[in-house]
């Protein structure tokens, strides 16, 4: 690790860190797997008359693994890992949203194990850089600058990958690393009040038209209160309570309430305006920026938007003149002055990370209907590039091209695996198929929407279970699904149907 020497006078050491066992482990040595050894072993989706997808989901697949790599020696990470794909460094927030759709293919490689090497790089106070250089092992920012970490949403990640297995044993070696990097978050990036800042790079959000006139875009803080910032700490607090209450450590999460208690009476009060039914940052004035962005809807998966609220704070993803743009849904809402309808990276740009986040919040909100229509919008819309151009990108225009024709964002990057796998694996899997896994209750709840046969052979579950869920083809969307369920372990399978309106239990298994 490349700590300095004002480093070493300026840390004083988490309680957690002593935790930490990722620093100074030994090395990961085991060869990578290859996409042609591995393809027969990952999860199959069926979908009748949609062989695009299924190609677009291969492509998706065979570009993921050859984006895997082994740790060079002396940069400290610990773990094989899969590259970003944009700049020869992991990142933060695409090496977690990455694994949001890894997550699938853990039988064929330890995708999670790329948080690892973030988790390596650890300094005592908390603090993890979030981009790391790959090659050296350095950090790429220092630790007080205003871009120098974030996203804090590896909790998130890990959370989601323990639905899908129930590794209680990863969780309890995460779970130090994480508690100590939120403690560094709410000590070196609040203010008064308890809120959070951020910056353009930060957020992960760089060209986003939010900030006050005077402050740098992409690399100030702006003495702004960041709203995604905010929700995703909110977010955090919950996630690390769920942690602690499966590893019997609520004590060590006990001061967590309090911050979530507090933060979210703050945010409700000085960041939602009633009239226009939508939450905004905070500029140093006192005054609402009244952008509205994507990234105010972190607050759904943070679940702190009040019941009388929470109709129309989502009804803005449904207006054609906000985000309910052909390809939905944009960064920046398209009623803004500085909304770009070929994308213009985050000034309008269609992205993975913050769809997917999206979709996840919906469902926080029993939205299952609106999370499927959206992510079927924006699978049509990738998948529809895909068959012009053999390949994803980075992110996609929310308006058709001068010929109406779906089309990738500007600027953006092709071959993106990356963060685009999650829409042709999970976005499908998830929202599009409608299978939303919970391996600790040994449950899975299948929300059926399509009326096309489809499913998924070979699906992981749990530590070692793998099931073939197939619904045949229906007449109308309120017809009683027909499904075949094979697994070789024990699983109980809810099917929702009819707009989530009814509800039956199958149980499966030796």
């Amino acid at each position: 690790m490349n700590q300095s020497f004002y480093d070493r006078f300026t840390i004083l050491e988490n309680r957690f860190f002593k935790e930490n066992r990722f620093v100074n482990m030994t090395p990961e040595n085991a060869p990578l797997p290859t996409w042609e050894a591995e393809k027969d072993r990952l999860p199959r989706p069926v979908w009748q008359g949609h062989d695009d997808v299924l190609r677009c989901y291969d492509k998706t697949w065979k570009l993921a693994f050859g984006n895997l790599c082994r740790p060079i020696s002396g940069a400290g990470f610990v773990s094989n890992f899969i590259d970003t794909a944009f700049n020869g460094c992991i990142f933060m927030w695409d090496s977690s949203f990455i694994l949001m759709f890894g997550k699938y293919g853990a039988r064929s490689f330890d995708f999670q194990a790329t948080l690892n090497n973030f988790y390596s790089h650890q300094y005592a106070d908390g603090y993890i850089c979030r981009e790391i250089e790959e090659d050296t092992g350095r950090d790429h920012f220092t630790r007080f600058d205003p871009a120098a970490t974030g996203p804090d949403i590896m909790a998130w990640c890990e959370w989601e990958y323990f639905k899908n297995f129930g590794d209680r044993d990863r969780l309890a070696r995460v779970f130090p690393c994480l508690m100590a990097y939120h403690e560094w978050m709410r000590l070196n990036h609040t203010w008064r009040d308890g809120t959070y800042w951020s910056s353009g790079w930060g957020c992960g959000m760089d060209n986003l038209p939010r900030m006050q006139a005077g402050y740098h875009e992409s690399f100030s803080h702006g003495h702004m209160v960041w709203n995604d910032a905010c929700m995703q700490e909110l977010m955090n607090c919950r996630i690390l309570m769920d942690m602690a209450k499966v590893l019997g450590r609520e004590a060590d999460a006990a001061g967590l309430q309090a911050e979530r208690e507090r933060l979210i009476s703050v945010v409700n009060d000085i960041l939602w305006d009633d009239k226009t039914a939508f939450y905004y940052d905070l500029w140093k004035n006192g005054e609402l920026n009244y952008v509205k962005h994507i990234g105010a809807y972190w607050a759904l998966l943070a679940e702190i938007v009040p019941a009388d609220r929470a109709e129309r704070f989502i009804a803005h993803l449904t207006n054609k003149r906000e985000f309910a743009t052909p390809c939905m849904v944009p960064a920046l809402s398209a009623d803004h002055p500085e909304f770009n309808p070929a994308g213009g990276y985050w000034k309008g740009g269609v992205w993975a990370p913050t769809n997917y986040m999206v979709l996840c919040g919906l469902d926080r909100y029993g939205k299952f209907g609106l999370s499927h229509k959206i992510g079927l919008n924006y699978l049509d819309n990738v998948v529809a590039v895909f068959n012009d151009t053999d390949t994803v990108f980075e992110n996609y225009a929310p308006c058709p091209d001068a010929k109406g024709r779906p089309c990738k964002g500007s600027p953006a990057k092709d071959d993106f695996v990356g963060w685009t796998g999650l829409a042709p694996i999970s976005v499908l899997f998830e929202f599009v198929f409608g299978i939303k896994p919970d391996a600790e209750n040994h449950v899975i709840r299948w929300h059926i929407n399509l009326t096309e046969r489809h499913g998924v052979e070979r699906y992981p579950f749990g530590k070692d279970a793998t099931l073939s869920l197939l619904c045949d083809a229906r007449k109308s969307e309120h017809d009683e699904p027909t499904v075949q369920i094979e697994s070789d372990r024990p699983v109980t399978v809810e099917l929702w149907w009819d707009n989530d309106t009814k509800k039956k239990t199958i149980r499966k298994g030796a």
